[in-house]
């Protein structure tokens, strides 16, 4: 191949568009190439507009006469926003989930930078008194405790003050969430712009006690601070309420003592406030929040303080691992077997295996924490790649609950609800605990069916029946979002006897408004929880004792504190007995022990009710005799005997179309491209995917498996080549390595 051009004049250029190549650009010509390095954002020529690139490389030469090259338009970043560890990260992330690199550089941005925005300092905002603030007669808020103690505070300070500065010895939720803004209204204080010092003081936490840890925390944190300034992934498997948190937070503080940056990161944004608030109450140091929940300029403000290294500790959900970090110190994954850490669109990546990855490139520890390990993550220990810790015992007075399975074959029951939930629930209540009652399935009923003639309300887009919204009056297709208003009668007979079969959360709150009318409730489910802050508010309310019964889906199922929590009722633990995926027996084991472990948290013993009609079930009945870890155990050898990951290795090739055949026959031509170059696969495949239509197109899949991870992806790289050489522009494909969902 003929090389162009004059030494270290061409920029090798990802972007972010759905191919896998980079593009050769020209330094502008009042540049000296050589300040231009890997990492920088730069804008560039593309066709008849421009876009915003990514420097990946520089080279020498060029394949392309440098005659035919553009020159880069503008600059955006003197120096490289993306340390030399980060972008070789990303471009690992690509190679091992063959994504187009220009697509993962961008996923290491926040929006304001990905569109070329300016770099733009963390501006903090403080409170100030307004004149008629001041002039408030305190005595007046006698039934608002919490604005008067904010106005007090404001009162005794000289300056205006951050709300880190304000919510020390506060609820951060309830003082940010509700009283702020009824302040503002009021006219009684206002923002104001604060020094840029002060942007940081308002991300600090105070230094509060150190709580004492028990001798098996104790060794978990010396076993992990033995290993700082090197690599290493340690697996802490520690029982619901055993102090993993405590754990983490002490080894946090260390990590910021010796000046380094600690990564924080959770499967759910309904994690973070908990967490947010212990971080701050207890690190003494800089933390920051990184989530979809939060502004863009809020997470550009948290990505600018790690990648600046004002920030210490950053807190965050699956897209935060790609943040930057000045002094990387350590990383650490809580609730590590989430499947919440696996991106189902777009860039599949999973952020748990990112994460370790990330970590062995920095030389830093890496700690994932969990109740319910992942087989996976097991199967390292075994295998010597991760360090066991364990934490058997839970932390202070607490004791495990104990588990009964309710049958409910033949019994009466009251929407969803056994006569014996309801007694159990009645005795928890009288004894002054908390009730909290799982079912992960939202709406009123998921089928409304015509009691004469048997007609489903069927999504017109899915393959999918339409879900009750008794409340809205709706019906909702929980898949690709369609809604229409409730039919007055049948679509097929015009009888008006529509009757809704099955139970959702909402059936099930309108059950227990009816059997405990003076009895506060909540509902935690994706419905109930869409107004800003409200899933802090009810949280909040939980804690204050206000709400006796909690009532959610899966949103409740992990990292939650509920210490006045004595009775657990999981709804319908038949939901994940059976099922085609050869997962559902680990999700499901690992979901009736996480809802499980919300129960006798505190000084009172818990009990954890669980209704079935399978009372006989296997997975059941290991599960309570043995434990998870017995459970573990023999799902691993049935794995192992199954030829399934993770003892073997696994991608999931989909395609979809406006018509099954289009879909078929692309995967069909992949399938013989792959078994005419690939020796050590083998293809399951093509066929339907399980959920076959999704919104208005039809859907296959190709699976993909090896006993060697190399010779899966060289058939992988075969599979990308067959398909840029002759594309079906009728077929979407997407590419998933390590699958978690087969539907």
């Amino acid at each position: 191949m003929t090389m162009f051009g004059r030494p270290g004049c061409v920029l090798r250029v990802a972007i972010a568009i759905p191919t896998y190549q980079l593009f050769d650009y020209l330094p502008p010509a009042s540049v000296e190439p050589e300040k231009l390095r890997p990492g920088a954002r730069v804008r560039v020529p593309f066709g008849p507009r421009t876009k915003v690139g990514y420097v990946v490389e520089t080279a020498d030469r060029s394949e392309y006469d440098p005659q035919l090259l553009r020159p880069v338009a503008e600059i955006l970043d003197e120096t490289p926003l993306l340390f030399p560890q980060d972008l070789q990260l990303l471009l690992w992330a690509a190679r091992y989930y063959h994504h187009p690199i220009g697509e993962v550089l961008q996923t290491a941005f926040p929006a304001p930078l990905r569109h070329g925005g300016k770099l733009s300092a963390v501006v903090a905002k403080g409170l100030s008194l307004t004149e008629t603030g001041a002039a408030v007669d305190l005595g007046r808020l006698a039934r608002s405790p919490v604005q008067r103690a904010l106005l007090e505070r404001l009162r005794r300070s000289d300056r205006p003050l951050t709300l880190a500065e304000l919510s020390s010895g506060m609820e951060a939720s309830r003082l940010q969430h509700g009283v702020v803004r009824r302040l503002l209204t009021k006219g009684w204080v206002r923002w104001v712009d604060l020094p840029k010092a002060a942007a940081v003081s308002d991300l600090c936490g105070s230094s509060g006690e150190h709580p004492l840890l028990n001798p098996a925390q104790s060794q978990a944190v010396e076993a992990v601070t033995r290993s700082f300034g090197r690599f290493a992934c340690f697996l802490l498997a520690g029982v619901t309420g055993s102090g993993k948190t405590e754990v983490y937070l002490e080894l946090i503080r260390q990590v910021v003592a010796r000046g380094e940056q600690a990564l924080l990161l959770v499967p759910e944004i309904s994690l973070t406030p908990q967490l947010e608030t212990r971080l701050r109450a207890g690190i003494g140091a800089p933390v920051a929040v990184f989530h979809s929940g939060l502004s863009e300029s809020q997470r550009q403000s948290a990505w600018l303080g790690m990648q600046k290294g004002e920030v210490g500790v950053l807190l965050g959900t699956r897209s935060a691992v790609f943040t930057p970090m000045r002094k990387p110190g350590l990383i650490v994954l809580d609730e590590e077997h989430d499947r919440s850490y696996k991106q189902q669109e777009g860039f599949r990546f999973s952020a748990r295996d990112v994460a370790i990855m990330r970590a062995r490139l920095a030389g830093v520890p890496l700690v994932a924490g969990s109740a319910t390990p992942s087989l996976e993550s097991l199967h390292n220990v075994r295998r010597g790649r991760h360090h066991l810790l364990r934490l058997p015992a839970r932390a202070g007075n607490a004791v495990e609950p104990r588990y009964r399975l309710l049958d409910i074959r033949g019994r009466k029951m009251h929407d969803g609800l056994s006569e014996a939930l309801l007694a159990a629930m009645r005795e928890a209540l009288a004894e002054g605990g908390q009730v909290l009652l799982f079912l992960n399935r939202r709406g009123f009923a998921p089928v409304l069916i015509c009691h004469h003639c048997g007609w489903v309300a069927q999504c017109r887009r899915c393959d999918a029946s339409l879900v009750l919204h008794q409340r809205e009056a709706r019906l909702r297709c929980h898949h690709c979002g369609v809604e229409q208003a409730l039919p007055p009668g049948c679509a097929v007979c015009a009888q008006n006897d529509l009757r809704p079969l099955g139970v959702g959360t909402e059936r099930i709150e309108r059950a227990l408004q009816r059997f405990f009318p003076d009895t506060g409730i909540a509902r935690i489910d994706r419905d109930s929880t869409r107004a800003r802050h409200s899933l802090e508010r009810i949280l909040d309310e939980v804690r204050r004792g206000s709400v006796r019964i909690l009532l959610g889906t899966q949103m409740l199922a992990k990292g939650h504190h509920f210490p006045d929590v004595t009775l657990v009722g999981i709804v319908d633990v038949d939901a994940g007995l059976y099922s085609t995926d050869f997962r559902a027996a680990e999700s499901t084991a690992q979901l009736i022990v996480q809802v499980a472990g919300r129960a006798g948290r505190g000084e009172r013993p818990g009990t954890v009710l669980l209704q079935t009609r399978h009372p006989t079930h296997p997975l059941l009945l290991c599960l309570l005799r043995e434990g998870y870890r017995g459970f573990a155990a023999a799902e691993l050898a049935a794995r192992e005997a199954a030829g399934l990951p993770p003892f073997t290795f696994h991608a999931l090739w989909r395609a979809e179309s406006r018509t099954m055949e289009a879909a078929m026959n692309f995967l069909e031509k992949l399938k013989q491209a792959l078994e005419s170059e690939g020796k050590e696969i083998s293809c399951l495949g093509p066929a339907p995917a399980p959920r076959s239509r999704l919104a208005g197109r039809y859907r296959a899949q190709l699976w993909l498996r090896s006993s060697r991870r190399m010779a899966l992806h060289q058939a992988l790289e075969v599979g990308l080549e067959s398909m840029r050489a002759g594309r079906d522009r009728s077929v979407r494909w997407s590419l998933d390595v390590d699958p978690v969902d087969l539907y």
